[in-house]
Formats: C-alpha cells, sequence, structure tokens
C-alpha cells in the first residue's frame, strides 16, 4: 500500500495519467445536503440541445448562488492545492471556469470524447513538451457512478497523446466512484460521459479551474453579480472573478473588481496591477540603467525574449 499522502498521490497520477480518483474526499452527508439543495432545480430545469452536451441529459450552472454547500467543494483545500501544482506555474493566480450541475436521464447517450482546453484556440499552439495546462476538472458525483448509469470515461496518457483527436474505445477507463468521491482530470485529458442505461438518473457536479487570464467557460460576473458575490467569503470572491489578474487583466474602472465587493463606491483612479518584473524593468528604464546607450553587457542588453519572459504567465514569480 502506498505512503504517499493523498495530494502527492493525486498529483503524480494527474501527471502519468492524466486523472486520479481520490475517494472519500467529502462526507456522503454533505453531497446529500448538495443533491437535496438541487433537486427542485433539477426537476425544472429543461433538456439541453445540441450535439455536444446530448440529448437526455439537464445542466445548469451557477452553483454557488444555489447551495451554501458548493463553496466547500469549491474551496476544498487539496483541490486547491493541486490546482496551484497543475495551473500555478503558467498564471498569476487560477479562477474558476465553472460549477455546473449535470443529469443523466435513463437513456442517455454517451457523450462525444472531447478535451476541455480545445474551446481555447490557443492550447493548439502551446509546444506540448512544456507540460502547460490550461483547465483542471473535478467531478463530484452526487449519486453512485456505475458502469451502466454513465460514469464518466477517462483515457489514460491521452494528455501525452493530443495529436491524437480519438483513442480506441477499450483504452477507455470508467471511473466508477462513490458520493464523496471525486475524479480529478486534466483539460489535456480526454474525457466523455457514459451513456445511461439504467432506469434512474445519474447526477453529478462538475467544477473547474482554469489559468486566470483566460476567459471561462462560465462569465463569473452575470453568474454572481457583485450584489450576490458580496454575500461571499472574500477568497470565494476572488476565484469567482473578483481579482484582477496581472497585468492589468480583468479590471473595472482600471482597478480590481474587487472594489465591487464594497457597498459603497467612489470615482477613484486607474491603479496598476503589475507584476514585480515588470515593476523593476520600468524603474530600471526610467533610471536609465536599461536603455539603447548603455553599455555592452550591461542590463541594457536585455533582448526582446527576455523582456517578454518577465512578462509571461508562466513567470515563477508572479504566483498569486
Amino acid at each position: 500500500m502506498s505512503t504517499a499522502s493523498p495530494y502527492a498521490r493525486c498529483v503524480a497520477d494527474l501527471h502519468e495519467q492524466g486523472y486520479a480518483i481520490i475517494n472519500d474526499l467529502v462526507t456522503a452527508d454533505l453531497i446529500a445536503a448538495l443533491g437535496t439543495d438541487l433537486d427542485a432545480q433539477f426537476a425544472a430545469i429543461g433538456y439541453s440541445e445540441g450535439s455536444f452536451s446530448g440529448a437526455g441529459t439537464r445542466r445548469f450552472a451557477g452553483l454557488l448562488k444555489r447551495s451554501p454547500h458548493v463553496s466547500d467543494l469549491v474551496e476544498h483545500d487539496l483541490i486547491l492545492r493541486i490546482a496551484h501544482d497543475m495551473l500555478g506555474p503558467w498564471c498569476d493566480h487560477f479562477s474558476l471556469n465553472l460549477t455546473q450541475a449535470v443529469e443523466l436521464t435513463p437513456g442517455a447517450s454517451q457523450q462525444v470524447p472531447h478535451r476541455d482546453q480545445d474551446m481555447w484556440p490557443c492550447s493548439g499552439f502551446v509546444d506540448r513538451k512544456r507540460g502547460m495546462e490550461f483547465l483542471i476538472n473535478v467531478m463530484w458525483p452526487l449519486s453512485a457512478f456505475t458502469q451502466d448509469n454513465g460514469a464518466t470515461l477517462v483515457w489514460p496518457g491521452s494528455h501525452r497523446r493530443q495529436d491524437e483527436l480519438l483513442l480506441a474505445p477499450e483504452e477507455a477507463v470508467i471511473a466508477e466512484m462513490a458520493p464523496g468521491s471525486a475524479l480529478v482530470f486534466l483539460g489535456s485529458t480526454l474525457h466523455a460521459a457514459g451513456a445511461n442505461r439504467t432506469a434512474l438518473p445519474r447526477r453529478g457536479v462538475i467544477i473547474s479551474y482554469c489559468l486566470g487570464w483566460l476567459k471561462p467557460y462560465e462569465l463569473p460576473w452575470l453568474a454572481y453579480p457583485p450584489e450576490v458575490a458580496r454575500q461571499f467569503p472574500r477568497s470565494l470572491a476572488h476565484l469567482a472573478g473578483y481579482r484582477v489578474h496581472r497585468p492589468n487583466l480583468g479590471t473595472y474602472e482600471g482597478r480590481c473588481p474587487s472594489l465591487l465587493l464594497d457597498s459603497t463606491l467612489d470615482t477613484p483612479g486607474a491603479v496598476d496591477a503589475l507584476l514585480p518584473e515588470q515593476e523593476e524593468l520600468i524603474r530600471a528604464w526610467r533610471s536609465g540603467t536599461i536603455g539603447s546607450e548603455a553599455p555592452e553587457g550591461s542590463a541594457a542588453n536585455l533582448d526582446q525574449s527576455t523582456l517578454s519572459a518577465t512578462v509571461a504567465p508562466g513567470s515563477q514569480a508572479s504566483h498569486g
């Protein structure tokens, strides 16, 4: 039996297989309470439309405003630590991409296999040897996930085979889990919802986190306008988009959008939100330490690639 911590095992599995299952991560009682909160919405929502979501499915988002129990999943310490490990090297901070409840009704067919990162075209332009990830997903079952009721299918190692659009069906793993467990998988991992061949619905919650400089699947300021986000703990509001991403990305009136969390607003001026490396470069430029006339071998000879590296999302000093 492995003596590695759940965190270490999960990160190792993500690097090796592209997915990990963590058993008994939260209590079954928490999941039951969440399921009860969402029952009425499942009953009221219509069926999804389109060839991707699939006939026979129900989906709705904005879960942080639908149940107080969702925040326990969104801000689970282990999950946030894993997200920081996988996404942190490539951004100033990561953000919520989506909170969505999903129901596969009896007879729902298998979803088309896909990689979630493909919704961002830039993911196809990055050298895959760098190991850059754009997203991590966490699937939390509300009811037991089984082979017969449509448990998520994942293709082990598919994050290293991104040039292959599809992989053989027999290579897929069926992520069977009980409520309280979680399936964590990368945005580069091929996966799909299975087919529900039972007489009962299969329900789950998908929570995903993406690089903070990407446009998320779910627009957070519409899902959680200021009057809603003001009720969140500040850390949760930050995850939900109320935080500037350095340098100066995602601002309101030129400032960090967290100012909208205050009940009263004045008319402040714009305030820069830059990375430390950028601040240092600007100070050096203003002081004349770098410039076109500085002697060879000095700091002035920073070439464009070096300058670009200081503002790249992957800067190790930029973790927020």
